[in-house]
């Protein structure tokens, strides 16, 4: 007898890559755990350009996409768009998924809320790193935000790459390989892990056990993390194929 899950995805609309590397992840734990099966289930926020007022007028839209996700009683929701969190100014995190959780519950259909922003935050503390390096797709500006954000969290960034790629369909269309020549000019000294993409609309699964194997560093994404923290508010194990240290099965 298997045992199915049903996982929410609240989304920006322009999003193309959070729909296809957690449920790549979630699917490859079949290898692992056969009796395991997931559906996903997603609602959409309107976004186009990354920049701070499409951002805050989007997560808006974040309650409402929880409401009709709970009317579909899914297991768990994951609002995926870390920078939407994070341009709100720090610990913003919290409030939104304190408020998503409050809308589910109070349409009959309470489900734990998983923020891509708190989700970072957790698995760099999960893999014991207080100072990581960090890429992102984002202009300069919006990614001297996640520092801050990080940093207002206890966690110092030693170095930083923007890709400044405005356009979120852009973002999405990023090679993901070209994520391991990017990392070799990342300053990683002092550093305790590699944020490879701070960012879940910048594609980085089919590099993340790449780079780590040739920086001897743990590394770790946003989507990665995301689904850590999926995982545990499922009380399931954490351990996903070729996924990184985060999802090495240890924590």
């Amino acid at each position: 007898m298997s045992d199915s899950y049903r996982v929410g995805l609240i989304v920006p609309s322009s999003n193309t890559t959070m729909e296809t590397e957690i449920p790549a992840m979630l699917h490859s734990r079949q290898q692992l755990q056969t009796n395991e099966t997931f559906t996903f289930h997603s609602s959409r926020m309107r976004m186009k350009h990354v920049n701070p007022e499409e951002l805050k007028k989007m997560d808006i839209d974040s309650e409402r996409c929880a409401i009709e996700l709970s009317d579909a009683r899914c297991d768990v929701l994951a609002y995926a768009c870390l920078i939407a969190i994070m341009c709100q100014g720090p610990g913003y995190h919290q409030i939104s998924e304190e408020k998503l959780s409050a809308a589910t519950i109070e349409n009959g259909g309470g489900a734990p809320i998983v923020s891509s922003a708190g989700a970072l935050i957790e698995g760099i503390e999960t893999i014991g790193a207080t100072k990581v390096s960090i890429i992102t797709p984002y202009m300069k500006p919006l990614t001297n935000m996640v520092i801050e954000y990080l940093n207002t969290a206890g966690i110092e960034v030693v170095d930083s790459i923007s890709l400044e790629v405005a356009d979120n369909l852009e973002v999405g269309r990023l090679e993901p390989l070209k994520l391991i020549d990017h990392a070799t000019r990342l300053n990683t000294k002092g550093a305790d892990a590699v944020v490879l993409s701070a960012c879940v609309q910048m594609p980085s699964l089919p590099a993340i056990q790449t780079v780590e194997d040739r920086l001897r560093l743990p590394v770790l994404s946003a989507a990665t993390s995301t689904v850590y923290k999926i995982l545990k508010e499922l009380n399931l194990n954490t351990a996903v194929p070729d996924a990184g240290y985060l999802l090495s099965g240890k924590f």
